[in-house]
């Protein structure tokens, strides 16, 4: 288990509002100065840019799942929307999931999920952030490693078989 996201759920049982907006700020370029202290006081550096993330995300949607990656949730964003495909098309969801793996670099990626993630609120899709750290912390090492397993991993969490509509299923 993370020791940042135990001090994350800490704050949210406290109830610390102050924090979390201030965590929300490392999300907006030009207020990542504000989230500073708050990284301080959890522990975590402030050049640490996935523990940074992950608390800015977690301060935005701090609904939690323990199973399933980022390409679940996705999936679940998908399916609280109603979406379904017709006549070969994308859905929505689909086009932007698609969007999110095609990110070349960090700040591509980390926009992308960030929007994802706001998705996830409006539709109360719960997260699970303790693989979605260890999967942004494979991209921080090594993009190849990204593009070649977690993108796929995702992928396959996503267009899973058991993943398609009722009436797809029969065709």
């Amino acid at each position: 288990m993370s020791r940042l996201l135990e001090k994350l759920r800490e704050c949210r049982r406290r109830d610390d509002r102050g924090m979390m907006a201030n965590l929300r700020c490392i999300l907006v370029e030009n207020k990542k100065h504000r989230a500073w202290p708050a990284l301080n006081r959890l522990g975590v550096r402030i050049d640490d840019e996935v523990k940074s993330f992950i608390s800015g995300l977690y301060a935005t949607h701090s609904e939690e799942t323990s199973t399933g990656d980022f390409g679940t949730t996705c999936k679940a964003i998908e399916r609280a929307r109603n979406e379904t495909n017709k006549d070969s098309k994308l859905t929505p969801t689909e086009r932007r999931f698609q969007h999110l793996l095609a990110a070349k670099g960090w700040d591509e990626l980390r926009d992308r999920v960030y929007g994802m993630v706001r998705m996830a609120k409006t539709q109360d899709v719960h997260i699970n952030y303790e693989q979605l750290e260890i999967d942004l912390k494979r991209l921080s090492g090594d993009s190849t490693y990204w593009h070649d397993r977690t993108k796929t991993e995702w992928a396959s969490a996503f267009w899973s078989p058991g993943s398609l509509p009722d009436d797809e299923e029969k065709i």
